[in-house]
């Protein structure tokens, strides 16, 4: 694929837009439809970014959808806004992998679509910056959002499933913390949905609870090659579950 022309044509774009932006400001411009115009130019800049993407000029994609942000939420469009600030979440997480810009990003994302009442979008956002928050150790933060969408989510008869899965991840990044904090925050969550206490990872985390208490590094790993047989484990659980058991003495720092 020729990604130098992509670049070029990609660059026209971005030149007209910024015509368009500068001439809508203008009292001219203003009275000949001004808001019209600077839409145009958002699509545009839409259409750049996209063209940068492909030409793996991912800066410069960044670039062209923050100046359709920018114009996007001084309209009050946040739906638009949104979903261009998960586009560059995805940037830094896949291409550029900034993670730290990634949740900055999913974060105003989901921010905009809570206004929107645009939920269960907010919601995936909110889930990604959990994901990473945990990843970097920042806990607290995860463990409240963890919490928050499975509050929303429990009551929902098509999402309740999910719940489940939040609180457990919840709880995981309280045991990393503090056994006893994740103790208590479980006894809570059975109470706020009783089929989490029957879930298959409610079972598993009591057994890693007598296992960490026992320091039994070897009890630790069947429970979760147990889990693991039925419920396939992935990589940001087994990250998780390795920080546990490394509190274990003697622990070899796997779960073979």
């Amino acid at each position: 694929m020729d990604t130098s022309g992509k670049e070029k044509e990609a660059m026209q774009l971005m030149a007209e837009a910024d015509k368009k932006v500068k001439s809508s400001g203008s009292f001219l411009g203003g009275m000949f439809g001004g808001n019209h115009k600077v839409e145009d130019a958002c699509e545009m800049y839409a259409r750049a970014a996209n063209m940068f993407k492909m030409a793996k000029n991912w800066t410069e994609a960044i670039n062209c959808l923050n100046q359709a942000i920018d114009i996007y939420t001084d309209m009050g469009r946040f739906t638009i806004a949104a979903k261009h600030h998960m586009t560059i979440a995805e940037i830094y997480e896949s291409e550029l992998v900034d993670i730290e810009k990634a949740i900055a990003h999913y974060e105003q994302a989901a921010d905009y679509y809570k206004g929107e009442e645009s939920n269960s979008s907010a919601n995936k956002c909110l889930l990604k910056v959990s994901l990473y928050s945990a990843q970097l150790e920042q806990y607290p933060k995860a463990i409240e959002i963890y919490e928050q969408v499975a509050t929303n989510t429990m009551d929902n008869p098509l999402l309740k499933y999910n719940a489940k899965e939040y609180f457990f991840k919840a709880a995981l990044c309280h045991f990393i913390v503090d056994e006893l904090n994740a103790k208590l925050a479980i006894e809570r969550y059975e109470g706020m949905f009783p089929a989490f206490a029957d879930s298959r990872e409610c079972k598993l985390l009591k057994k890693l609870f007598d296992a960490h208490e026992e320091q039994n590094a070897e009890a630790f790993t069947e429970a979760v090659k147990e889990y693991d047989s039925i419920s396939r484990i992935d990589q940001w659980l087994t990250t998780m579950l390795l920080r546990i058991k490394k509190t274990i003495q003697g622990d070899a720092g796997d779960l073979k």
